[in-house]
């Protein structure tokens, strides 16, 4: 299954990854340093573990009157200078703000478990500190954050009830969703993670063996993998975080290979408290990015906001806003939705008819592009990883393409793909993508998404049911969508055994098909 390659393939990625974001967090300290309404302070986490933290406060706080609070902790491997700048702002606007560097990273004491327990519990422990330490108002708490900080965040609301309003911005509700989806493992997803945690904390053994058997694709472990995972995910905890009734702001990319929208579209139709859901283009946290510079950002406009109303009791209208934001990838500003079966109000099916096989072990050519970088050009340029797709190879990618569209088609949503096959082995991998192919037959990622099967009988057909990452595209008048099915993606683990092969059918009594969801026009 290509052990070799895939170990080389995890090291060279979680290097350069741990080269770049390293490089970034440590370009970022001297802009956010340059405030001085800052103080410096150590805070005593869980088991006594202390954590590296800095308090921001409004101008002529005296202790004469309480102030809203709001906890950020960092993100993973960012130093705790990550927030001063947004923090600033915050206290201008009359807000304590502490930030703290989560365990395991930089400074502050213990080991990177990963939001575990003793992560939700810091932050409860930072939460205490201010309120004894700060002119604090008690009765009215947020926690937000980037990426760890902000699944932290998520976590935290759900086990303190003490947190009234959270901004969880690009980070996850589902660990095993995000990382593991389709039950195949995102190893370029997980080795930035992982490198990146090497070389700025100091990881748990428990998470250090979490992450060698994910890249051993140890099968024997993966309920292990699934419940650390579990434990892990605010969507775990739903009903506890809607009985305690935290407003929560969740904010993503389209493009984020760490944590994809899915994940965060499902647990947000699981809410049933004050909810909002943010999505535009990019990868990772980089819709956050500039906002940490100080630079006009949405993202963070919308935080302030959205603190503003639910602990200052602001009436700026962002309660009667449409609940579901979305920015497509492609032109245009941004729509509302009531919620998010409305994103997607109409489907359209491609049909996947025919018979094809197609041989495995091969990389056809059709790809997903390369952590971050990919999805950042889409940001800013509008320029996704692209096929020529008359020229994939059909031995090693099935393809089916819809008729020429005479207007526009706005994809909103999540494609969903329905397919028999029938693998000539027992386990196999297969990656789908979506693509929007012009005139000359270039093919521009639409999505994508992969499918992961075990202990199957060889010979014997089967259903398959996969969704692809959800997102928010144009497709222009004259061009066509195509679905591309290969076997072998860079930013996946596969598990084709040498010379296996997959056939693709559509039974007269259970049709094959890729369902479109499309904007109502």
């Amino acid at each position: 299954m290509g052990h070799h390659r895939r170990a080389l393939r995890t090291t060279a990625v979680g290097a350069v990854s741990a080269s770049l974001i390293a490089g970034g967090v440590l370009g970022l300290a001297p802009a956010a340093q340059a405030t001085n309404a800052v103080r410096f302070v150590d805070i005593t986490g869980d088991g006594g573990t202390v954590l590296k933290a800095n308090v921001t406060m409004p101008a002529g706080a005296d202790g004469t009157r309480r102030y809203p609070l709001i906890v950020l902790p960092t993100s993973w491997g960012f130093p705790q200078a990550e927030y001063l700048v947004q923090a600033q702002k915050l206290a201008d606007s009359g807000y304590i703000v502490v930030g703290y560097n989560v365990r395991g990273f930089w400074q502050s004491g213990g080991q990177v478990e990963v939001a575990g327990p003793q992560d939700t519990a810091d932050a409860s422990k930072v939460i205490d500190w201010a309120l004894a330490n700060t002119p604090a108002d008690a009765a009215h708490i947020g926690m937000g954050g980037v990426s760890y900080g902000a699944g932290i965040s998520l976590l935290a609301a759900a086990h303190d009830k003490r947190i009234k309003a959270v901004a969880s911005l690009s980070g996850w509700a589902d660990l095993i969703g995000s990382i593991y989806s389709g039950r195949t493992e995102h190893v370029q997803a997980a080795a930035l993670l992982d490198g990146v945690s090497v070389v700025t904390g100091r990881q748990d053994p428990e998470v250090r063996q979490v992450f060698d058997d994910f890249y051993a694709s140890n099968l024997a472990k993966e309920q292990d993998l699934i419940d650390w995972g579990k434990k892990r995910s605010a969507a775990t905890y739903v009903d506890q975080l809607n009985k305690n009734g935290a407003a929560v702001l969740m904010a993503n990319a389209w493009g984020d290979t760490v944590f994809p929208v899915n994940q965060y579209a499902d647990f947000y139709e699981k809410l049933t408290v004050p909810k909002r859901m943010e999505l535009r283009p990019g990868d990772h946290a980089t819709a956050e990015l500039t906002g940490l510079f100080g630079l006009p950002n949405d993202v963070w406009t919308d935080t302030e906001r959205w603190f503003d109303h639910y602990l200052k009791g602001t009436d700026n209208g962002i309660d009667r806003e449409e609940p579901i934001q979305l920015k497509p990838r492609s032109t245009g500003g941004y729509e509302g939705y009531p919620d998010w079966k409305s994103v997607g109000a109409t489907r359209s099916r491609i049909a996947l008819g025919g018979t094809t096989t197609i041989h495995t072990n091969v990389d056809s050519g059709a790809d997903g592009g390369i952590v971050f970088l990919s999805s950042i050009l889409d940001q800013v340029a509008q320029m996704p990883p692209v096929a020529a797709i008359p020229l994939l190879p059909r031995r090693w990618a099935a393809v089916w393409q819809s008729e020429k569209y005479a207007t526009a088609r706005q994809v909103r949503g999540t494609a969903k793909l329905h397919t028999t096959l029938t693998p000539t082995k027992e386990s196999g991998t297969l990656v789908a993508y979506l693509y929007d192919v012009g005139p000359l037959g270039l093919g521009k990622l639409v999505s994508n998404a992969p499918y992961t099967f075990h202990g199957r009988t060889p010979g014997e057909p089967f259903g398959v049911d996969l969704e692809l990452f959800s997102t928010a595209y144009d497709v222009p008048a004259g061009h066509r969508l195509a679905l591309v099915v290969d076997t072998v993606d860079p930013l996946y683990i596969e598990h084709n055994p040498s010379g296996a092969q997959l056939t693709f059918s559509s039974p007269a009594d259970d049709p094959s098909y890729v369902s479109i969801p499309l904007r109502e026009q």
